[in-house]
């Protein structure tokens, strides 16, 4: 409902409608009605996107309850939210959240995180906000629209050299041919298996043995939300051969597992600056030597073919070499 209050010579009216607060000042009560009653006609008809008086944290609540969970990285966004709700940020109050209550927050991360987490974070709040104006009409605009966003560190070019391959799988008690009888072992297995197919821990450890057929291993969705089929070398083959065959994951694995694991062998192997994940630079930057460039794309499920670029890493010499061939 509408209320009016007489403030000196200006009538203030206050609309509470549906959860929604809009307020306005006027010289004459007739113009203050009138603005009361269209303001409220268009609330109960959806006209407007008015903005809710609730915090920010009402908004990321229902975010996560209704659209994360449909996620495949569900767990991942529950555990950000969990830190943005912790956050000034989840305390304003959406009719006053401003650009520079955003820019605020994205100083703030800076200062704690590096650019590369800030921006997965700006990602995943940009489109809360996005969610919030166009599906729920909780807000006219995203504030996160005319904030600059971090600066994208440079695309990591980390090679992995095979003395390190060499100390690492000495470090997870894993030789290629032997069968791994322990889990660390079986880690070895998986980071072998990744720079001979590109793929992703998350899939390797995804993968069954219903998806393994002769030289194909089947992914029935991977990060990007699509299928795809992955070639598989001799080598690659060779390291499934020496694995229990049975009903569930092909390398017994999760991908907590293999981040723990590779973070203690690395680190006892005296390893820098070194990532799982840098098996798909190494992996990738290896088939482009077999491989032409739209059927490496296809192996490793990459669209945008600029996206190749990020992965493959030859060194000056490398590329030297086959020139002199």
């Amino acid at each position: 409902m509408a209320t009016f209050r007489k403030r000196g010579a200006v009538y203030q009216v206050q609309v509470c409608r549906l959860g929604v607060r809009k307020s306005a000042s006027f010289s004459r009560l007739s113009e203050a009605r009138a603005w009361a009653a269209t303001v409220e006609a268009e609330i109960f008809a959806g006209v407007r996107g008015v903005v809710l008086d609730k915090p920010v944290s009402a908004l990321l609540e229902r975010y996560r309850d209704e659209v994360s969970v449909r996620k495949r990285g569900e767990r991942w966004e529950r555990m950000r939210i969990g830190l943005f709700l912790r956050d000034k940020l989840a305390d304003v109050r959406l009719p006053n959240l401003s650009p520079a209550d955003v820019a605020a927050w994205r100083d703030r991360r800076l200062a704690q995180v590096s650019a590369a987490s800030v921006l997965r974070e700006w990602v995943l709040l940009s489109h809360a906000f996005t969610v919030a104006v166009k599906e729920w009409r909780w807000l006219r605009e995203n504030p996160f629209q005319g904030v600059a966003r971090p600066k994208a560190p440079p695309s990591r070019d980390r090679r992995i050299s095979q003395n390190e391959i060499d100390r690492l799988l000495l470090g997870f008690g894993y030789r290629l041919g032997e069968v791994p009888d322990t889990v660390t072992a079986r880690c070895g297995a998986a980071f072998c298996f990744a720079i001979e197919t590109a793929m992703r821990a998350s899939e390797i450890c995804g993968l069954t043995w219903a998806n393994v057929s002769g030289p194909v291993a089947r992914l029935p969705l991977t990060k990007n939300g699509s299928a795809r089929s992955v070639p598989l070398s001799p080598v690659a083959l060779s390291i499934l051969d020496t694995l229990p065959r049975g009903d569930g994951p092909v390398f017994g694995l999760v991908p907590s597992q293999i981040d723990a694991l590779f973070r203690k062998v690395k680190r006892r192997a005296l390893i820098d600056d070194l990532h799982f994940h840098d098996t798909r630079h190494e992996a990738i930057t290896r088939l482009a030597r077999k491989l032409d460039v739209l059927d490496l794309a296809r192996m490793v499920g990459v669209r945008d073919l600029r996206i190749l670029m990020v992965y493959y890493n030859a060194k000056p010499d490398e590329i030297a070499a086959r020139l002199a061939v």
